[in-house]
């Protein structure tokens, strides 16, 4: 099967992953849980070089969304079940494909990662939230996207 890649879709997919940690991280959701939990200050965050963190992390993002693209087009059992055929290509589809990739490769990294940082409980289930979430609408878009 050739895949031609939707360039535009891969890359509001990967910006989507910044519209999410803003609501996400904001402090009357998660970001003031998140702040304490990895001893984050206001005024440590504000000598932070947001330009250059911003920017790799859409560049990086860019590279999950070619991978989701990769598993939402290609693969799948004969028939009805085949991906990159159109009944397949709903948002619903790509969602659960983001959704698991970050349920079963995203949550043992960084729960893993966590125990061996000695992190809480706390910081493991906000940051995989974030990536399942982020993965989910990753995957979503760049399937739903004609």
């Amino acid at each position: 099967m050739d895949i031609n890649p939707n360039w535009i879709a891969l890359i509001v997919a990967s910006l989507s992953t910044l519209v999410v940690g803003f609501i996400w991280y904001n402090p009357k959701v998660f970001g003031t849980i998140w702040m304490n939990e990895i001893g984050m200050t206001e005024e440590k965050a504000k000598k932070a070089n947001m330009p250059l963190i911003f920017g790799l992390s859409v560049v990086l993002a860019f590279l999950v969304s070619f991978t989701l693209m990769m598993m939402v087009m290609t693969g799948g059992g004969p028939g009805e079940m085949q991906h990159g055929i159109e009944q397949n290509m709903t948002f619903k589809h790509g969602a659960f494909h983001g959704a698991l990739l970050g349920i079963f490769v995203v949550l043992p990294v960084v729960v893993t990662n966590g125990l061996y940082e000695q992190r809480s409980f706390k910081y493991m289930m906000v940051v995989t939230g974030y990536w399942i979430v982020s993965f989910a609408i990753m995957g979503g878009i760049i399937n739903a996207w004609p």
